[in-house]
Protein backbone atom coordinates (compact mmCIF):
# COMPACT_ATOMS: atom_id res chain seq x y z
CA UNK A 1 0.00 0.00 0.00
CA UNK A 2 1.95 3.43 -0.84
CA UNK A 3 1.49 6.27 1.46
CA UNK A 4 2.40 9.67 1.20
CA UNK A 5 2.11 12.13 3.84
CA UNK A 6 0.10 15.71 4.21
CA UNK A 7 1.60 17.08 6.96
CA UNK A 8 0.64 15.13 9.84
CA UNK A 9 -1.63 12.80 7.79
CA UNK A 10 -0.24 10.22 5.21
CA UNK A 11 -1.31 11.23 1.84
CA UNK A 12 -3.03 8.72 -0.91
CA UNK A 13 -5.97 8.04 -3.05
CA UNK A 14 -9.44 6.78 -5.42
CA UNK A 15 -14.53 5.31 -7.01
CA UNK A 16 -15.80 7.69 -4.55
CA UNK A 17 -18.43 6.67 -1.98
CA UNK A 18 -19.43 9.68 -0.38
CA UNK A 19 -21.90 9.48 2.45
CA UNK A 20 -24.03 11.91 1.57
CA UNK A 21 -25.12 13.18 -1.80
CA UNK A 22 -28.53 11.68 -2.42
CA UNK A 23 -29.16 11.40 -5.82
CA UNK A 24 -29.54 8.20 -7.20
CA UNK A 25 -28.96 8.26 -11.20
CA UNK A 26 -27.73 6.57 -14.13
CA UNK A 27 -24.55 7.67 -15.73
CA UNK A 28 -24.80 10.59 -17.48
CA UNK A 29 -21.35 10.39 -19.44
CA UNK A 30 -20.45 6.86 -19.55
CA UNK A 31 -19.54 6.74 -23.13
CA UNK A 32 -16.14 9.01 -23.12
CA UNK A 33 -13.90 6.89 -25.43
CA UNK A 34 -13.70 9.63 -28.08
CA UNK A 35 -12.74 12.69 -25.13
CA UNK A 36 -9.36 10.73 -24.58
CA UNK A 37 -8.42 11.33 -28.12
CA UNK A 38 -8.25 15.21 -27.58
CA UNK A 39 -7.15 15.80 -24.02
CA UNK A 40 -3.49 15.35 -23.06
CA UNK A 41 -3.95 17.42 -20.10
CA UNK A 42 -3.88 16.39 -16.37
CA UNK A 43 -6.68 14.74 -14.59
CA UNK A 44 -7.98 18.11 -12.90
CA UNK A 45 -11.52 16.96 -13.23
CA UNK A 46 -11.23 14.04 -11.33
CA UNK A 47 -9.23 15.62 -8.85
CA UNK A 48 -11.45 18.62 -7.68
CA UNK A 49 -14.13 15.67 -7.28
CA UNK A 50 -12.21 14.15 -4.51
CA UNK A 51 -11.23 17.39 -2.52
CA UNK A 52 -13.73 19.75 -4.05
CA UNK A 53 -13.08 23.63 -4.86
CA UNK A 54 -9.21 23.47 -2.46
CA UNK A 55 -7.05 21.93 -5.04
CA UNK A 56 -5.04 25.14 -3.85
CA UNK A 57 -4.60 24.27 -0.82
CA UNK A 58 -0.69 23.10 0.64
CA UNK A 59 -0.45 19.47 0.64
CA UNK A 60 -3.33 18.42 -1.20
CA UNK A 61 -3.26 18.76 -5.51
CA UNK A 62 -0.04 18.19 -5.67
CA UNK A 63 0.35 14.60 -4.55
CA UNK A 64 -3.17 13.49 -5.35
CA UNK A 65 -2.57 14.89 -9.15
CA UNK A 66 0.78 12.76 -9.08
CA UNK A 67 -1.16 9.56 -8.30
CA UNK A 68 -4.00 10.32 -10.68
CA UNK A 69 -1.25 11.39 -13.26
CA UNK A 70 -2.74 12.61 -16.78
CA UNK A 71 -5.21 11.98 -19.39
CA UNK A 72 -3.70 10.19 -22.16
CA UNK A 73 -4.80 11.33 -25.30
CA UNK A 74 -4.46 9.63 -28.76
CA UNK A 75 -5.87 6.79 -30.63
CA UNK A 76 -4.33 5.08 -26.54
CA UNK A 77 -6.94 7.61 -25.17
CA UNK A 78 -10.09 5.99 -27.08
CA UNK A 79 -8.86 2.42 -25.88
CA UNK A 80 -8.61 3.02 -22.36
CA UNK A 81 -11.76 4.85 -22.14
CA UNK A 82 -13.24 2.22 -23.95
CA UNK A 83 -11.75 0.18 -21.37
CA UNK A 84 -13.04 2.20 -18.31
CA UNK A 85 -16.53 2.98 -19.77
CA UNK A 86 -17.38 -0.64 -19.96
CA UNK A 87 -16.02 -0.61 -16.25
CA UNK A 88 -18.17 2.26 -15.36
CA UNK A 89 -21.08 0.18 -16.99
CA UNK A 90 -20.52 -2.70 -14.98
CA UNK A 91 -20.75 -0.99 -11.33
CA UNK A 92 -23.56 0.70 -12.60
CA UNK A 93 -25.10 -2.50 -13.57
CA UNK A 94 -24.20 -4.37 -10.29
CA UNK A 95 -24.93 -1.38 -7.56
CA UNK A 96 -27.87 0.36 -8.73
CA UNK A 97 -27.93 2.57 -5.81
CA UNK A 98 -24.88 4.59 -7.19
CA UNK A 99 -24.62 7.32 -9.03
CA UNK A 100 -21.94 6.14 -11.27
CA UNK A 101 -19.57 9.39 -13.34
CA UNK A 102 -16.93 9.12 -15.91
CA UNK A 103 -14.08 12.10 -15.48
CA UNK A 104 -11.09 12.01 -17.58
CA UNK A 105 -9.76 8.47 -17.87
CA UNK A 106 -10.97 7.59 -13.95
CA UNK A 107 -14.36 6.12 -12.69
CA UNK A 108 -16.29 7.93 -9.57
CA UNK A 109 -18.70 6.62 -7.80
CA UNK A 110 -21.30 8.52 -5.05
CA UNK A 111 -23.20 6.41 -2.78
CA UNK A 112 -25.87 8.48 -0.42
CA UNK A 113 -26.50 7.77 3.26
CA UNK A 114 -29.28 5.41 2.85
CA UNK A 115 -27.99 3.02 0.00
CA UNK A 116 -23.95 2.91 0.46
CA UNK A 117 -21.03 3.15 2.19
CA UNK A 118 -21.46 5.10 5.10
CA UNK A 119 -20.48 5.28 8.71
CA UNK A 120 -22.07 5.86 12.22
CA UNK A 121 -21.18 8.97 14.20
CA UNK A 122 -17.29 8.71 15.75
CA UNK A 123 -17.00 4.99 14.37
CA UNK A 124 -15.17 3.58 11.65
CA UNK A 125 -16.37 0.28 11.31
CA UNK A 126 -17.51 -0.95 7.84
CA UNK A 127 -20.94 -1.98 8.92
CA UNK A 128 -22.97 -4.69 7.16
CA UNK A 129 -24.58 -2.50 4.40
CA UNK A 130 -21.27 -1.34 3.62
CA UNK A 131 -19.69 -4.85 3.50
CA UNK A 132 -22.22 -5.75 0.81
CA UNK A 133 -21.73 -3.11 -1.61
CA UNK A 134 -17.97 -3.11 -0.58
CA UNK A 135 -17.78 -6.72 -2.32
CA UNK A 136 -19.78 -6.07 -5.24
CA UNK A 137 -17.14 -3.32 -6.09
CA UNK A 138 -14.78 -5.62 -4.71
CA UNK A 139 -15.60 -8.47 -7.54
CA UNK A 140 -15.99 -5.55 -10.45
CA UNK A 141 -12.04 -4.40 -9.11
CA UNK A 142 -10.80 -8.46 -9.74
CA UNK A 143 -12.56 -8.48 -13.36
CA UNK A 144 -10.96 -5.27 -14.19
CA UNK A 145 -7.67 -5.75 -12.61
CA UNK A 146 -5.44 -3.20 -14.64
CA UNK A 147 -6.79 -0.17 -12.63
CA UNK A 148 -5.70 1.37 -9.58
CA UNK A 149 -8.14 2.59 -6.70
CA UNK A 150 -7.30 5.87 -4.54
CA UNK A 151 -9.14 6.50 -1.39
CA UNK A 152 -9.56 9.22 0.19
CA UNK A 153 -11.74 10.21 4.31
CA UNK A 154 -13.40 13.27 4.99
CA UNK A 155 -15.04 14.55 7.81
CA UNK A 156 -17.73 17.51 8.40
CA UNK A 157 -16.93 20.11 10.80
CA UNK A 158 -17.99 18.36 13.90
CA UNK A 159 -15.66 17.80 16.57
CA UNK A 160 -11.75 19.33 16.69
CA UNK A 161 -9.73 19.38 13.37
CA UNK A 162 -7.16 17.19 15.05
CA UNK A 163 -9.96 14.52 16.33
CA UNK A 164 -11.91 14.73 12.71
CA UNK A 165 -7.71 14.73 11.24
CA UNK A 166 -7.19 10.85 12.94
CA UNK A 167 -11.18 9.92 12.36
CA UNK A 168 -11.04 10.56 8.46
CA UNK A 169 -7.48 8.72 8.10
CA UNK A 170 -9.47 5.62 10.61
CA UNK A 171 -12.97 5.65 7.61
CA UNK A 172 -10.21 5.49 4.69
CA UNK A 173 -8.69 2.60 6.37
CA UNK A 174 -11.22 0.61 6.99
CA UNK A 175 -12.45 0.82 3.00
CA UNK A 176 -9.10 -0.73 1.88
CA UNK A 177 -8.24 -2.77 4.88
CA UNK A 178 -11.21 -4.26 3.71
CA UNK A 179 -10.85 -4.64 -0.05
CA UNK A 180 -7.06 -6.18 1.00
CA UNK A 181 -7.95 -8.11 3.93
CA UNK A 182 -11.17 -9.67 3.51
CA UNK A 183 -11.60 -9.75 -0.35
CA UNK A 184 -7.79 -10.52 -1.64
CA UNK A 185 -7.28 -7.10 -3.66
CA UNK A 186 -3.88 -6.47 -3.68
CA UNK A 187 -2.36 -3.93 -1.73
CA UNK A 188 -0.44 -2.19 -4.67
CA UNK A 189 -3.08 -1.12 -6.35
CA UNK A 190 -4.50 1.05 -3.52
CA UNK A 191 -3.27 4.52 -2.64
CA UNK A 192 -4.99 5.84 0.68
CA UNK A 193 -5.12 9.67 2.20
CA UNK A 194 -7.57 11.42 4.45
CA UNK A 195 -8.13 14.97 5.20
CA UNK A 196 -10.12 15.53 7.89
CA UNK A 197 -12.73 18.47 7.72
CA UNK A 198 -10.27 20.44 5.46
CA UNK A 199 -11.58 19.45 2.28
CA UNK A 200 -15.54 20.22 2.49
CA UNK A 201 -17.49 20.00 -0.51
CA UNK A 202 -20.39 21.66 1.00
CA UNK A 203 -21.55 24.09 3.46
CA UNK A 204 -20.75 22.67 7.06
CA UNK A 205 -23.44 25.15 8.78
CA UNK A 206 -26.02 22.86 7.65
CA UNK A 207 -26.94 19.11 9.16
CA UNK A 208 -27.36 18.44 4.52
CA UNK A 209 -24.15 20.02 3.57
CA UNK A 210 -22.23 17.93 6.92
CA UNK A 211 -23.85 14.58 5.63
CA UNK A 212 -22.12 14.90 2.20
CA UNK A 213 -18.90 15.85 3.98
CA UNK A 214 -18.44 12.89 6.07
CA UNK A 215 -17.68 10.78 2.97
CA UNK A 216 -15.24 8.54 1.87
CA UNK A 217 -13.56 8.81 -1.89
CA UNK A 218 -12.79 6.01 -4.37
CA UNK A 219 -11.68 7.54 -7.76
CA UNK A 220 -10.39 4.15 -10.19
CA UNK A 221 -8.25 5.45 -12.62
CA UNK A 222 -6.15 2.93 -14.93
CA UNK A 223 -2.93 1.58 -14.03
CA UNK A 224 0.62 1.63 -16.16
CA UNK A 225 -0.20 -1.65 -17.65
CA UNK A 226 -3.49 -0.70 -18.78
CA UNK A 227 -1.71 2.41 -20.44
CA UNK A 228 1.12 0.91 -21.92
CA UNK A 229 -0.97 -1.66 -23.44
CA UNK A 230 -3.09 0.41 -25.29
CA UNK A 231 0.15 2.72 -26.16
CA UNK A 232 1.62 -0.34 -27.89
CA UNK A 233 -1.89 -0.98 -29.61
CA UNK A 234 -2.40 2.40 -30.86
CA UNK A 235 1.61 2.54 -31.77
CA UNK A 236 2.34 5.24 -30.00
CA UNK A 237 5.41 3.74 -28.51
Amino acid sequence: MRTFFKKTALVALTVVLVAGLSSCEATKNANNAQKGAVIGTAGGAILGAIIGNNTGKKGSGGELGAVIGGVVGGTAGVLIGNKMDKQAQKIEEEIPGAKVERIDDGILVTFDENSGVHFETEKYNINATSEVLLTKLANILKEYPDTDVLVVGHTDSSGSASYNMTLSEKRAYAVTNYFVNNKGLSSGRFTTTWFGEDQPIADNDTAEGRAQNRRVNIAIVPNDKMIDDAKKEAGQN
